[in-house]
């Protein structure tokens, strides 16, 4: 049985990229993955500080959607990398949901976003990154 997700506030939607669960990188702190993955499109500093601040992650995915900024040339193929380092710093980050992941067992992991073939219910890259980031935490060593 699949375990689907769209909405932030659904059962799951602590999977979804825009809950507002914030995560330090290198380059500073994100409120959402989906602020992060954003402004990495860009190399425009400026513009990727204003995608930092946006003040909802729909408002970050606009800013990033604009292609009043050109985006970065080799953004195809990083993208992945840029939204697996995202979301596993998300679920190391963040313990009560780091532990819901994990509850899900062997279960799929869909984003049930029919409007986007690449990340949600096509290619599902989501749910995939989701079940990798969930198989790398369970291989971690148990601190205490």
């Amino acid at each position: 049985m699949a375990i689907y997700f769209y909405g932030s506030t659904d059962e799951y939607g602590c999977f979804s990229n825009f809950s507002r669960h914030g995560i330090a990188m290198e380059d500073g702190y994100w409120p959402t993955v989906e602020h992060y993955f954003q402004a990495q499109k860009f190399n425009d500093l400026q513009h990727r500080e204003r995608i930092r601040r946006a003040s909802t992650p729909k408002e970050a995915k606009r800013l990033g959607w604009s292609r009043a900024i050109p985006i970065r040339a080799d953004w195809e193929e990083i993208k992945e990398e840029v939204m697996r380092r995202a979301v596993r710093r998300k679920f190391e980050t963040h313990a009560a949901i780091r532990e819901l992941l994990l509850s899900t067992g062997d279960e799929e992991i869909v984003e049930n976003a029919s409007g986007d073939y690449y990340w949600g219910s096509g290619k599902n890259r989501l749910g995939v990154i989701l079940m990798e980031v969930r198989a790398w935490l369970r291989n971690l060593p148990v601190s205490g």
